[in-house]
């Protein structure tokens, strides 16, 4: 459960927020992610395709583990990657909405998570300096909430550009670990590669022209991070094993 609050330099004077948000990630083996990350999400993360549980819409998340419940970077209470995907790095914040005076539409205020283990007003980052203003840390989640709500107009733009080529194509993951463990990852789609190669210099031309061509060949080149993920999760299975024989 959330708690959820918008945020405001008179009552949150004192606020400040830990490391310890992250810890929502550890058990999340897929995260939403927006096209504007793809460029960085692909040193590290299997760019997949998935169904929306809300809507049944497609949308693009990394993978980040094997199976429910499992994110291979969360080792230790620590994220074990360079760049952490945005939906992860702006926790505890979220976008609320509170009513307009002047029009119909709602406003967007910046909320906090007042229930997050991370919010006190003991240690971390804080909120606002000596004057009232947002610190460097609070405009920094800021950016990154406004990247990711711009990012839904992209990410149906880019969808709407693979469901009109017919690139999407289900797929399924049969991996066997070196102890012997088996898993069948299942319900996730990816790019058609052979439909891309075989789609004409027109329907090139215009993907190039929406800017969404580069986006498609970056999630692609993201397969390749499947093996990565298989050896994280290789290594996991070890540490587990040494684990269970050291206290048996």
């Amino acid at each position: 459960m959330t708690n959820m609050v918008a945020i405001n330099n008179k009552a949150h004077a004192g606020l400040k927020v830990t490391n310890d948000a992250l810890n929502l990630s550890a058990n999340q083996h897929l995260v939403p992610i927006v096209v504007s990350e793809l460029n960085k999400l692909v040193v590290h993360y299997p760019v997949v395709i998935s169904k929306l549980d809300d809507s049944g819409q497609f949308g693009l998340s990394a993978l980040l583990g094997f199976e429910e419940n499992e994110n291979l970077f969360w080792q230790q209470g620590h994220w074990d990657g360079v760049y952490i995907p945005a939906q992860f790095e702006r926790l505890p914040f979220y976008v609320g909405t509170e009513p307009s005076n002047t029009n119909a539409q709602a406003n967007r205020v910046l909320c906090i998570d007042m229930d997050n283990a991370s919010v006190n007003e003991q240690n971390g980052s804080p909120l606002f300096d000596n004057m009232g203003e947002p610190t460097s840390y609070l405009v920094e989640k800021q950016q990154i909430l406004a990247q990711l709500l711009d990012g839904e107009t992209q990410n149906q733009r880019f969808i709407a550009a693979l469901v009109q080529h017919n690139l999407i194509t289900p797929f399924t993951l049969d991996i066997t670990f070196e102890n012997e463990s088996k898993t069948s990852i299942t319900g996730l789609y990816t790019i058609d590669e052979d439909k891309l190669a075989a789609l004409s210099p027109q329907a090139i031309a215009d993907l190039h022209a929406q800017n969404l061509l580069q986006s498609i060949y970056t999630l692609v080149a993201s397969n390749a991070q499947i093996y990565a993920l298989i050896d994280k999760k290789n290594k996991a299975n070890k540490n587990a094993d040494a684990w269970f024989q050291t206290t048996n």
